[in-house]
């Protein structure tokens, strides 16, 4: 029997079905994960009925868009032993809580870095109001799409934008928002003029003095750097940082 989820993160297909799971009355299948064998065998029906803890659904919700192919392998094998010991919830060592913990954080920080570095470019669309709209390229490490979705249509309600992913994509028409399917690199749009003068502002604002390599990395880590025009600059404003700190020491 097949779980009906119709998308990576589709936690609330999953919760829908979990109680079938625990109580033996569904098996598990390889459309949400084949880890099965590292949980043991499904509940019987006779175990003691699902009554998940305060705090469930929040972290199953965010466990459920990371990438990792075990997540709901994982939510499922920590819900039945949850069956047996509610206090495994609070139990700060024990290692599965932690592991879906740590997942939950990485999602939440893909979610933060997402917010700070989709870069816009603006194209030429027929299909806009005012023949303009705005696109963006991005490679998000989990299933993050939906939940930053309210992010980008309320800070940019008025203007038409896409944000194209390998995971997926979304499309705001300035009053309604919708998906479509990933997309390659090459399908985001080039450098725009726009562009070229963020990358001068950007110039211009850069301090050597204040210069901390290691700090910028840990915020801004490089994997994110293809998909931001600024970092383009890094490498020669860190190289060239030394002797603009001293011009302007001397001035």
């Amino acid at each position: 029997m097949r779980l009906p989820l119709r998308f990576p993160a589709d936690w609330d297909g999953f919760a829908a079905e979990l109680p079938a799971l625990l109580a033996g009355h569904k098996d598990w299948t390889a459309d949400v994960g084949s880890q099965v064998a590292l949980f043991g065998a499904p509940a019987e029906s006779s175990a003691q009925a699902w009554s998940p803890p305060e705090g469930w659904a929040e972290l199953g919700r965010r466990v459920a868009m990371h990438a990792d192919d075990s997540r709901y392998a994982r939510l499922l094998g920590f819900a039945r032993r949850l069956q047996h010991e509610p206090g495994l919830w609070l139990d700060v060592l024990d290692s599965e809580r932690r592991r879906l913990l740590a997942m939950a954080r990485a999602v939440d920080r893909e979610i933060h870095k997402m917010h700070a570095f989709v870069r816009f470019r603006e194209v030429a669309d027929e299909q806009a109001a005012d023949g303009r709209r705005h696109v963006a390229w991005f490679e998000p490490a989990h299933h993050v799409l939906r939940a930053v979705a309210p992010f980008f249509v309320d800070r940019f309600a008025q203007h038409p934008w896409a944000i194209l992913t390998p995971r997926g994509c979304l499309h705001w028409d300035g009053q309604r928002l919708s998906g479509a399917g990933p997309v390659r690199r090459e399908d985001a749009p080039a450098e725009d003029a726009g562009e070229a003068l963020w990358l001068t502002y950007y110039r211009s604002i850069f301090n050597p003095a204040r210069l901390k390599v290691a700090a910028m990395k840990k915020e801004m880590p490089v994997r994110y750097w293809a998909q931001m025009p600024e970092t383009q600059l890094i490498s020669e404003l860190v190289r060239e940082a030394p002797q603009r700190e001293g011009r302007m020491r001397s001035l």
